[in-house]
């Protein structure tokens, strides 16, 4: 049995309304000043603002930053910065998807323990505690309210930056359903591919365990069993809270097995030429599994159940191509791009793209060796 040591950091609080919850949440971990951190459509939309009442409800000041953007850089944390040195709160609050919840992380990396985000790069970098956080995730995706890792962008190199640290671990996730239904569908789209390769991935990786593997698992059956029914019907209140429920799980996966290939390969396609991250996803998971398929395929034979009973049939070829094809047909029912030149990338760009994907630290966790050769490959079949 493969050594492991799992704690559960985060509580999780789960229902429809419980957005309500978050001041009387934030009164229990002692604060009486808070930074929330969101962004603008979360803003407008009136999730934030419901927050911000709860929270003075309970007499508790609140400051607001919201210029959060997609793929947040350390411009926008730093600017957060200000923000939080002028509250000097007591506790971060994040309302909204996986970028207000990992600007948070980075601001309370800089606030509590200074210098810059470049210093965090990598596992275990804060030497000083930290605040205690609350995350209120408006998405089905990202699973960034049940890991300890944020996801920064430099703002000059564009690399981005995963910088983790138990310390910076949400205290309190509130999973409330109900502020997912305002999600553009290209958002709910992108998002739940994204949820979906994090179960698959987290699954099989050379960090994976026994206990990692159980909350995979049931990621992946809650993921795989709503998303077809929150594309179709965008009001399913209970699909769309399986979503939510499924990605918070598939974090709690990652945070104790790590990523896989499909996540180095989409970076570079993100920070290049601007795919969104779901999309980057999406392109390239079908062609990871079948990869993977040589070192993992009986690990992958565990998860068609689901898919047997959601086609109604077990479909034919190896289980790993079943698979593949279930993603690649979610792919295509979520309207997102199939290939790499729709997108345009051209096959100049790809040996480039390759060596950066080589560098991408969740492709060392991988369960069959990547280098630029095989990463190239895997592009190369996306074409």
């Amino acid at each position: 049995m493969i050594p492991f040591d799992f704690q559960l950091r985060t509580r999780l609080v789960q229902g429809a309304g419980q957005i309500e919850a978050l001041g009387a949440l934030a009164g229990e971990l002692g604060a009486r000043r808070a930074l929330t951190v969101t962004d603008a459509g979360v803003l407008a939309a009136g999730h934030a603002q419901r927050g911000l009442d709860s929270l003075a409800k309970a007499g508790i000041e609140t400051g607001l930053f919201s210029d959060v953007v997609e793929n947040p850089t350390t411009a926008h944390v730093e600017s957060g910065l200000k923000v939080a040195k002028r509250l000097e709160p007591e506790l971060l609050v994040a309302i909204g998807g996986g970028s207000s919840m990992d600007c948070a992380k980075g601001i309370n990396f800089l606030y509590s323990n200074g210098g810059q985000m470049r210093d965090y790069w990598g596992v275990g970098k804060a030497t000083r505690p930290m605040l205690p956080m609350i995350a209120v995730p408006t998405t089905a995706g990202t699973g960034s309210e049940t890991q300890s890792f944020a996801l920064i962008s430099d703002a000059e190199t564009h690399v981005k930056m995963a910088c983790g640290d138990k310390k910076a671990s949400f205290r309190v996730a509130v999973l409330d359903p109900e502020l997912t239904l305002t999600q553009p569908p290209g958002v709910t789209a992108c998002t739940g591919i994204d949820a979906l390769a994090h179960a698959l991935e987290s699954f099989v990786t050379t960090k994976s365990n026994p206990v990692s593997r159980i909350f995979s698992r049931e990621a992946w059956r809650l993921l795989s069993g709503n998303f077809g029914s929150v594309l179709e019907h965008p009001a399913d209140l209970e699909a769309r809270a399986g979503m939510q429920w499924g990605a918070a799980l598939a974090g709690i996966a990652i945070e104790n097995s790590m990523l896989g290939a499909t996540h180095a390969l989409a970076n570079p396609l993100t920070a290049e030429f601007g795919i969104t991250h779901g999309q980057a996803i999406g392109l390239m998971l079908g062609h990871v599994i079948r990869f993977n398929a040589e070192a993992v395929a009986p690990q992958y034979e565990e998860l068609l159940p689901e898919v047997a009973s959601l086609n109604g049939h077990p479909g034919e070829g190896t289980g790993s191509a079943r698979l593949a094809a279930f993603v690649e047909r979610l792919v295509e029912q979520a309207a997102l791009p199939r290939s790499l030149d729709s997108c345009g990338v051209s096959e100049e760009r790809l040996p480039q793209l390759a060596e950066q994907a080589a560098q991408q630290w969740t492709g060392k966790f991988n369960p069959r060796p990547v280098g630029a050769a095989e990463l190239l490959d895997l592009y190369r079949a996306a074409l």
